[in-house]
């Protein structure tokens, strides 16, 4: 089967794992400090601002928390997006507010998030769908007038860039998901970025049960060093040596990986764009860098759950990410969302990845091409 998402992990990632075990401590250590400097580096943001987290969700909890987000508070998000993002939201006892999103990029906008602001909004919580940014000029200067926080889910868009900046840098906070369906994997984990030191500071001892001691071990505790005193009730989300030394060699290989994923993007929009019957991703801006992570295509929605079964009797397997939350009972009822719906019926994920050969991707598209020659 060829997999809409697939790891790419070779003897670089074994022997960094093998150091990390030589070294007699795998858990947050050393190495985790690296990689998170590392990570900083790759942002362009001071080391002071980042922070690894046990996974994106945890993330994103943490940023709701952050920002103070409780109860009478609503907090807008796309309702194609991640549902841990509406989990968190409502795990803190505030409203998650389902906004539409555009019907071609699936990323939502200033206009469709103004649509749902009140004064109970206390924050705005996007994804860039696929990779591919949301407008950020026209989000940060609305929840700028209105003084809403944006939290950034960039589980997408690792290396994605708005007019040069990197997404995840624009709002309060930022998140990233390393697990194994993504560019990067350590298996699981993630990292939170904060707009000051401060915040990061208070996200690091939530991190860690709210510790405000030092190990014995880090030479800055002088004497009886078993004794610590909490600053909250924090709970133990962090990263350890093994997953961060994976992610350091991953890190390496990051651009290698976007330009792999970028030359299968070209490939597939050029080879299937004479299909009257479907259409691929809107062009990218030219102002604007992508990460990717998704190819979707969209059909009509009578056919779209017969193409995906072609595909899979082919050995091809597809998804469509994200189901709408709005959807979603526990998180219901809601207004409807035209486009999410649509875009829930139509549209189809391909796979993407940096380890797909050149046969895999020709299969594929001769395999979509073939079932159009059934319509």
């Amino acid at each position: 089967m060829i997999n809409v998402f697939q790891p790419a992990l070779r003897q670089e990632e074994l022997q960094a794992v093998l150091r990390v075990f030589e070294s007699n401590w795998v858990g947050k250590g050393k190495v985790t400090d690296q990689f998170e400097t590392e990570f900083a580096n790759y942002l362009g943001v001071e080391r002071t601002l980042v922070r690894s987290v046990s996974c994106c969700t945890e993330g994103l909890f943490q940023s709701v928390a952050l920002l103070g987000v409780g109860p009478e508070d609503e907090v807008i998000l796309p309702s194609i997006s991640f549902v841990g993002a509406a989990n968190a939201i409502a795990a803190a006892g505030a409203r998650p507010v389902f906004c539409e999103v555009s019907r071609r990029t699936l990323n939502a906008t200033a206009e469709s998030i103004e649509e749902k602001i009140t004064p109970r909004t206390k924050a705005v919580l996007i994804l860039h769908y696929g990779g591919v940014p949301c407008e950020m000029d026209e989000i940060c200067r609305l929840l700028c007038e209105k003084g809403i926080y944006l939290i950034e889910d960039n589980a997408c868009s690792i290396a994605s860039q708005y007019r040069g900046k990197p997404c995840g840098t624009f709002g309060d906070t930022g998140v990233w998901s390393f697990d194994a369906m993504k560019i990067l994997v350590t298996g699981d984990g993630g990292m939170i970025y904060c707009k000051n030191a401060e915040m990061a500071q208070q996200v690091e001892e939530q991190l860690y049960l709210g510790l405000l001691t030092k190990s014995g071990y880090s030479g800055k505790a002088d004497t009886r060093w078993w004794e610590f005193e909490i600053s909250c009730y924090g709970r133990r989300a962090i990263m350890n040596d093994i997953a961060s030394a994976i992610g350091t060699e991953q890190l390496k290989k990051l651009p290698d990986f976007i330009s792999r994923r970028r030359q299968i993007h070209e490939f597939y929009s050029q080879a299937l764009s004479d299909l009257e019957w479907l259409q691929t991703p809107p062009d990218i801006p030219r102002y604007v860098q992508s990460s990717y992570y998704l190819y979707w295509i969209q059909t009509r929605a009578d056919i779209r759950d017969q193409l995906a079964k072609h595909l899979r009797d082919n050995g091809i397997y597809t998804t469509f990410r994200y189901y709408p939350l709005h959807w979603v009972k526990l998180h219901g009822p809601h207004p409807a969302l035209p486009n999410a719906e649509e875009a829930a019926q139509t549209t189809l994920c391909i796979p993407i990845h940096q380890s797909l050969s050149d046969d895999d991707t020709h299969k594929i598209v001769d395999s979509i091409r073939e079932f159009g020659k059934r319509l």
